[in-house]
C-alpha cells in the first residue's frame, strides 16, 4: 500500500496569459493535517480545484490510494471520497440546512417507475451529521437565516456527510469567531483521528503552526517544499512564501494628521439593535482605526455613513458643512469611498473585466459628448493604476474573478482612487490576503494618509490596528466606548473597551 493517500505530480494549469500552476505537486498522508501556504496568486486554490475536478489539468498526474486516476468533476471527486469547503461560499439561502447539505445527492425513494426525494431520511441524516460535528442547528431551518460564519460551518458538515477520506478546507476560518474556530479545530482533530487526510489553506500563521502536521509552500504556481510543521516558525514560513525576509510587517508612516475634517455626531440607526449615539471625528491625513468584537456594529455604522443603511438621527459634517447622505451616490458625490468587508459579495463584479471594475464608480468623468465612453481614457486610467498599485494581471480585459484576493483588493482600491475621494472607509481591507500582499495594501494606505486623505480603517486584527493607526476608536454593542492614541493602545486596553457592555 502507498505511503500517501493522494499524490499530485507535475501539475500544470494554464489560463489565458497566465501559467497558474507550473509543475506543482502535493503528497497527502492518511490521518494528517497538511497546510498549503503561499501568497495570493501562488496557485493554492487552483491546485485544490484541480484535485476536486473543478479544473482539468493541462499536464500532470493524480494518484489516489496508490492508483493513477482521472478526476472528471466535483461529483466524481465526492464519489471517490474527496470533499472541498470553498473559500467563497455558494449557499442556497432559500433552502433548508438539510437540503444544502445534500444538494446533488439527495436520498431517494421509489414509487413504481418514479423516484422522489426522501425528505424524512434526508433530515434524519442531516441531524446526525450536525450532531457529529457539534452544530446545534435544526436541519429544517432556512439557511439564509444563519450568519455567514454559521453557513461556513454548515459547509463543513456537508463535506463530512460525504464520508470523505480527503477534506480540503480553503480559508475555513475567514468568517469565524474565536469560539467557532475552536469548534472547527475540534472537528478537524476528530477527523484526523479517524484517518481523514485534511488540506488546510490559511494565511493565519498561528492556526497553521497549531493545527497542522506538515506544511507545503508554493510560490508563483511552483512547489517550493514540504516541511514538518514543528520544524517551522512564523518567520521561516514568511521567508519561504515571499522569497525574501520581511523585517517589518508595517511600513514606516510619514503622515502628519492636521485639522479635523470629518465629524460624526450622535449617529443612530433606524434599527434599535444596531449602532446608536455614535460620535467621532477624523483629521486630515489621519488613519483612524476602528476596533470591536463580532456584533459591535462597526460595519453597520460605516454602511450607514455611506448611505447603505438608514439612520434615525445624527449629523455628518465635512469641513464644517453638513452632508445629507441618503444613498451611496450622495456619499460618492461628497468625496467618501467605502471598501466593503466582503469583496466577493459586495465589492467586485466577477463577470466583468478589470477595466469595468476600476471605472464603474467614475464613468461620468470619461464621457464623450455626454453619452459615449472614452475607452482610451479608461484604458489609461487602468494602466496607471495597474502600474501604481503593482496589480498582477495579463491585461485590463482580464475578468477580475480570475485574479488573486490581493490583486482584487487593489482593483477595488483603484476604483475609488479614480474618484479622488477625501475620506476612505476601509472595512477589513486585508481579510483573506497573504502577508506579502498585506504589506503592499498597508503601503497604499500609508501613502494615501501622507497625501492628506483621511482613512477610517476597520479591522478585526489588533496588531493591524496598532501597527497602522494614529488613533483607535473602540466599539461595543453598537456604541463608541472610547478612543485611544495609537502609541498608547495595546491589546489589554482595547479589549477592556471592546467588552465594556458585555
Amino acid at each position: 500500500m502507498s505511503e500517501y493517500r493522494l499524490e499530485m505530480r507535475g501539475v500544470v494549469k494554464m489560463f489565458p496569459g497566465v501559467k497558474a500552476l507550473d509543475h506543482a505537486q502535493l503528497k497527502l498522508r492518511p490521518g494528517t493535517v497538511h497546510a498549503l501556504m503561499g501568497e495570493n496568486g501562488a496557485g493554492k486554490s487552483t491546485l485544490m480545484k484541480c484535485m476536486f475536478g473543478i479544473y482539468h489539468m493541462d499536464e500532470g498526474e493524480v494518484y489516489y490510494e496508490g492508483e493513477k486516476v482521472q478526476i472528471k468533476g466535483p461529483l466524481d471527486a465526492l464519489h471517490r471520497g474527496i470533499a472541498m469547503v470553498h473559500q467563497e461560499l455558494q449557499p442556497i439561502p432559500e433552502r433548508s440546512v438539510g437540503e444544502n447539505i445534500y444538494t446533488g445527492r439527495f436520498p431517494l425513494k421509489k414509487f413504481g417507475p418514479f423516484s422522489f426525494i426522501d425528505h424524512q431520511k434526508m433530515y434524519e441524516d442531516a441531524a446526525a451529521v450536525l450532531k457529529e460535528v457539534h452544530l446545534p442547528y435544526d436541519p429544517k431551518t432556512k439557511l439564509g437565516t444563519l450568519s455567514v460564519s454559521q453557513m461556513q460551518l454548515v459547509e463543513i458538515a456537508k463535506a463530512v456527510s460525504a464520508d470523505c477520506k480527503v477534506l480540503i478546507l480553503d480559508e475555513p476560518t475567514s468568517s469565524l469567531t474565536a469560539a467557532e474556530v475552536e469548534a472547527l479545530f475540534t472537528i478537524v482533530n476528530e477527523l484526523r483521528d479517524r484517518g481523514v487526510s485534511i488540506v488546510y489553506i490559511s494565511h493565519k500563521m498561528d492556526e497553521i503552526l497549531r493545527i497542522s502536521d506538515e506544511v507545503t509552500i508554493m510560490r508563483d504556481g511552483q512547489y517550493i517544499g514540504t516541511w514538518a510543521a514543528k520544524e517551522l516558525t512564523t518567520d521561516m514560513i514568511i521567508t519561504k512564501m515571499v522569497g525574501r525576509e520581511l523585517s517589518n510587517l508595517y511600513p514606516h508612516r510619514e503622515n502628519h494628521p492636521g485639522e479635523v475634517v470629518f465629524e460624526v455626531n450622535d449617529f443612530t440607526s433606524i434599527n434599535p439593535k444596531s449602532f446608536r449615539n455614535v460620535s467621532f471625528n477624523v483629521r486630515k491625513g489621519e488613519i483612524l482605526g476602528v476596533a470591536g468584537l463580532v456584533g459591535a456594529q462597526r460595519t453597520e455604522l460605516m454602511e450607514g455613513l455611506f448611505g447603505l443603511r438608514c439612520h434615525s438621527k445624527g449629523t455628518v459634517k465635512y469641513k464644517g458643512k453638513e452632508l445629507k447622505i441618503n444613498r451611496p451616490a450622495d456619499a460618492i458625490k461628497s468625496g467618501i469611498a467605502l471598501l466593503t468587508e466582503d469583496r466577493r459579495a459586495t465589492g467586485i463584479m466577477g463577470v466583468l473585466s478589470i477595466a469595468d471594475n476600476v471605472s464603474i464608480a467614475s464613468l461620468n468623468k470619461y464621457l464623450i459628448g455626454g453619452c459615449l465612453l472614452d475607452d482610451q481614457k479608461i484604458e489609461k486610467l487602468v494602466q496607471d493604476n495597474v502600474a501604481k498599485l503593482s496589480i498582477k494581471t495579463p491585461s485590463s480585459k482580464t475578468l477580475i474573478q480570475t485574479l488573486s484576493g490581493g490583486n482584487q483588493q487593489k482593483v477595488l482600491i483603484s476604483r475609488w482612487l479614480a474618484n479622488d475621494p477625501d475620506i476612505f472607509i476601509l472595512d477589513e481591507p486585508t481579510r483573506g490576503i497573504d502577508v506579502g500582499a498585506k504589506y503592499e495594501i498597508y503601503c497604499i494606505i500609508a501613502d494615501l494618509a501622507k497625501q492628506g486623505k483621511s482613512i477610517i480603517l476597520i479591522s478585526s486584527e489588533m496588531s493591524e490596528l496598532m501597527g497602522m493607526s494614529d488613533r483607535i476608536m473602540v466599539m461595543c454593542d453598537g456604541r463608541c466606548t472610547g478612543v485611544l492614541d495609537g502609541k498608547e493602545a495595546n491589546q489589554e486596553n482595547i479589549m477592556e473597551l471592546a467588552t465594556r457592555f458585555e
